[in-house]
This record gives C-alpha cells, structure tokens and sequence, in this order.
C-alpha cells in the first residue's frame, strides 16, 4: 500500500526526506511586527529571522494552515495518509488538519486518513513521522499502525530548555510568573510536555547548568533499556545541542540519534539558544513508565489556540 506522511511546518524532517515524495510540509506564517512576515517553508532563512526578532520590540507570532491547505494535501495516490501537527494545546494547526480531512472526505471518495496530534512539537513530531515510515515498511494494515502509533506517540519524551521564554509567555504558551523569573535572575527551567502541555521539571541559575540538569533529568526518568531513538533539536546552537547529545550518550545506548537546526516553527518558540530533546522507545513498554512520571504534575491548563 502506498502512503503519505503531511507534516506541519514546526516537524524538523531530516534532510535526506525534505525532498521525499512520501513527505509533505504545510507551512505556518511567521510575524515580527507589521514589516516582517514569511511563510515557514523551503525559503525560510534562520539568520534573517532571528535578527529580525532580535531587532524588533514586538513579540514574533504564528499563523497556523488554513484547513484547505490540508484538505489539498490529502489530494494525492496514497491509500494511507498520515497529518501529524504540533501540539493542539500550542497551536491551531491541529484543529486546522481536523477540519482539512473532513473537507477532502465531503468532496472524495473515503480515505484512510489520521490526523495526529503529536503532543510535542518540533523532532517530537519528526520521532512520529519516523516510525510511521517504519511501521508502513512493515506492511501492517492502517488500523494497526493508527493502534501503534497513538501508543508510540503518548510514551515520547519531551524536554526543552531555551535562553528565553519570552516568545511562549507572550503568545499565551507558558504562566507569566515563569517567564519573569527566568529572564529576571536568569533562572533557566528545565520543561518537558505533559500530555502537549508545558511543565516545569526544574531550574538551574545559567544555561550550562540548566543543560547539565536536563540531561540528568532524562537519564533518570527513562528505565535501563536498549532500543531508544534520541532526537535533538537546536536553535542556532549546535554547541549546546552537541553538548546535551554527549552527557546524554555517556549514559545511554541508542539505536539512532539525530541533531537538527530548527527551522521557522520552532525558532521562533525556542528563541536563539533554545535546545529541545525528545526520546522514545522502538519497544514501547521500555518508556512507557517515564512517560508517567511527566503525567505526574498538575500543570496549569493553557487554552487551546487558534494561531
């Protein structure tokens, strides 16, 4: 059975898959102000965007995909189609996938289509594109992929520290009260998804430190196994990411690891410095007990958004 993999602007795929006719990227809209203003696809410039946000007062926003862009999308040969968007308690993309899919099926013939709320963001949502590729070379039918991948998905682990949180308090992401403590005693939180909702695990005064504490952090959380598949993504830091990747590695064996750029998404959430780790587990049992432990907290509920 053929398939296809749609993917919303804030998935890092690697590049060897950013010209893979299996893939498909529906871009975001980027804002700085009233001037500044790209689409987030093959054309978006890193550098060029953060000095935009470096020199600019006002907070840098996201328009999330029209549903036609989505419904578009699903125009395609494939018996299988895959829609994995960005955490639906960050953005509107996923509600936007939603409504996208059930435009196709009023005008088409019916499709196996499932749209996935990733629950993460950024390489979370590329550790889901990656098994689905792996799980429809396995030649299983959609139905037990869809059981699988829903598994896979709520047992990925994800955790982030970034410069600033300024972009996610501003844009209604994050409490207000985390946000300015970090940036007032440069307190760097350790945060990690909790069902796709921001929790903070813990803190640490400097960004060295903060990243030492995350890799603790994680090593702690997942239980001895092998088989992990560790994703990590950065924001115009390769040295911290590099770092992370290595206090993480000297504790842990894993089938595959993977460090990327971000790409408009996320950096503008991440901000310049930004650092985001996510792991999981190619046997699910194996993290399926750290995934518990982020359920742990309470975390104050933020809004679905619309952007």
């Amino acid at each position: 059975m053929s398939y296809k993999i749609i993917v919303d602007s804030c998935c890092e795929l690697p590049g060897e898959y950013l010209q893979d006719p299996r893939f498909q990227r529906i871009p975001l809209t980027l804002e700085v102000g009233d001037s500044y203003r790209v689409t987030d696809d093959d054309t978006f410039d890193q550098k060029s965007f953060l000095q935009a946000v470096a020199s600019s007062p006002a907070c840098p926003r996201s328009a999330c995909p029209s549903p036609a862009l989505y419904a578009e999308a699903c125009d395609c040969d494939a018996d299988h189609i895959y829609i994995i968007t960005l955490s639906s308690h960050l953005s509107g993309s996923y509600n936007s996938a939603v409504l996208g899919r059930e435009l196709y099926l009023e005008e088409h013939e019916p499709k196996d289509i499932l749209v996935i709320d990733s629950e993460s963001a950024s390489c979370g949502e590329t550790q889901i594109a990656m098994k689905l590729m792996e799980l429809e070379q396995m030649g299983l039918s959609f139905s037990e992929i869809e059981r699988k991948i829903l598994l896979y998905r709520s047992n990925i682990l994800t955790y982030f520290v970034l410069d600033s949180l300024e972009a996610l308090r501003k844009n209604g992401r994050l409490s207000t009260v985390k946000a300015l403590v970090a940036n007032t005693l440069s307190i760097k939180p350790i945060m990690a998804g909790c069902k796709g909702i921001i929790v903070q695990k813990a803190q640490c005064i400097g960004m060295k430190k903060a990243l030492s504490r995350m890799a603790d952090e994680i090593v702690a959380a997942l239980p001895k196994a092998s088989g992990y598949v560790l994703m990590i993504t950065h924001c115009n830091a390769p040295e911290r990411a590099e770092q992370v990747r290595r206090m993480i590695q000297e504790k842990m064996e894993f089938v595959r690891v993977s460090v990327m750029d971000t790409r408009g998404v996320s950096s503008l959430y991440a901000s310049d410095g930004g650092v985001i780790v996510t792991i999981a587990a190619n046997l699910l049992d194996t993290v399926s007990q750290a995934a518990d432990s982020l359920r742990n907290p309470t975390p104050a509920k933020i809004p679905v958004r619309t952007s």
